[in-house]
């Protein structure tokens, strides 16, 4: 199924069986589309909670976030709104839709437009379907250490947790992390962690990840114009730091890193490749329902890939044969790659690829692990970089 929004088409698919370490999972479960990573005006996004929600809504995502920065859309906030023209459109949108006995607003003493924002609370009962539509409660967790950014998520997070200090980098996402899964242990709720953007300000290298215990998740894609997801000539990008760290894991005898992509939307009026805007990374979970334990236990499982436009039709494992096939758009050209780690020299490389819509592989025991990426030639028009062309990520499987 297609939808499009401002002359940007998402694509959802609702046909791939995923890997696990043995076997898919049963390929009768449904798939739900989701964003893991969205600010609104309780932090530094331009759009009020209600628009966003409708937005992601109608473009058939099943379950989104709003992960506004060390806060929750809880307690009272009143915003004053900026004069520039597409923010004072988007308010007149905002009060047309939703009329003056839900929007509160006023004027400061300057004649400046001061609206209170609703809570997830207030909210949430307006978009919210058992089956089609969930919203995650989420903090993004904002901290540093010294000049180095570090974000971490926290999705169906209970209560606000306080950034947590430390000594280094390592230490400063140990304690936080620490702190989301002692929340999940002392409420008996999934609350899933992840870490967010580690290029932004370079500011995560592989050899933290290393260091750091209980982390499953991180972006490997982020949607945000600043975060450098292909790193530079002195960085690694975000992929090839998820091999390597995944290599260290294995010998540690850790769980695989699994890879997410999220929006990290901030802008939603203009859309263009200097904004952040929705609608640029997304996962494909497989679950047993649209619940947040559903979810959660799904992706901790590997049971969802990350895309940022290639939708997938066919990802099966027999035995030693993984066939992968794409639900092709008319007129684009695909690639199908093989990625895995080297048993002998511990490296990651490109073992095969496949230029077309389908691919059976034969593997081997040579690699300690494997994961497969899909690239088209299409840009999505509403990227950032329009040399990026759409592509799609399963998560690594242990042979």
């Amino acid at each position: 199924m297609k939808t499009k929004n401002s002359g940007t088409y998402f694509l959802i698919t609702l046909s791939l069986v995923a890997f696990s370490c043995t076997s898919g999972p049963e390929p009768t479960k449904p798939w739900y589309k989701g964003n893991l990573h969205a600010h609104s005006y309780w932090s530094d996004g331009n759009e009020f909670p209600e628009v966003i929600m409708a937005w992601y809504k109608a473009q058939g995502y099943q379950f989104t976030v709003l992960s506004d920065h060390n806060t929750l859309n809880e307690g009272e906030k009143w915003i004053t709104l900026s004069n520039r023209i597409h923010i004072q459109k988007g308010f007149k949108d905002y009060l047309n839709t939703y009329g003056e006995d839900w929007v509160q607003h006023r004027s400061d003493s300057a004649g400046n437009t001061q609206v209170k924002l609703k809570t997830l609370e207030e909210y949430r009962p307006l978009f919210e379907e058992a089956g089609r539509f969930l919203i995650l409660p989420s903090e993004e967790i904002t901290t540093a250490y010294q000049d180095k950014p570090i974000h971490i998520n926290a999705a169906n997070i209970q209560e606000k947790i306080a950034p947590q200090p430390g000594a280094s980098v390592v230490e400063v996402i140990q304690n936080n992390i620490d702190a989301i899964l002692e929340q999940r242990k002392s409420t008996g709720v999934p609350i899933l962690p992840h870490i967010n953007h580690p290029n932004y300000g370079y500011a995560i290298t592989a050899a933290d990840f290393t260091q750091i215990r209980d982390v499953r998740f991180f972006e490997v894609y982020n949607g945000h114009p600043l975060v450098n997801n292909n790193g530079d000539a002195d960085h690694l990008g975000t992929e090839t730091m998820w091999d390597l760290i995944n290599a260290s894991y294995l010998e540690q005898g850790k769980p695989l890193l699994y890879g997410v992509a999220a929006d990290d939307s901030h802008h939603y009026h203009q859309f263009n490749k200097e904004n952040g805007n929705p609608g640029r990374g997304w996962v494909m979970v497989q679950a047993d329902s649209l619940s947040a334990a559903g979810i959660i236990d799904a992706m901790e499982q590997g049971h969802f890939y990350a895309s940022t436009g290639v939708v997938l039709k066919t990802v099966e494992k027999k035995g030693k044969k993984l066939t992968i096939e794409v639900d092709a758009e008319p007129g684009v050209n695909y690639e199908i790659q093989l990625i895995g780690l080297e048993r002998a020299t511990k490296q990651s490389k490109i073992i095969e690829r496949v230029a077309g819509t389908k691919a059976t592989f034969e593997l081997s025991d040579a690699y300690l692990f494997v994961r497969t990426k899909v690239v088209s030639d299409q840009s999505n028009p509403n990227v950032f970089d329009e040399s990026e062309h759409e592509r799609a990520w399963t998560q690594p499987v242990v042979e």
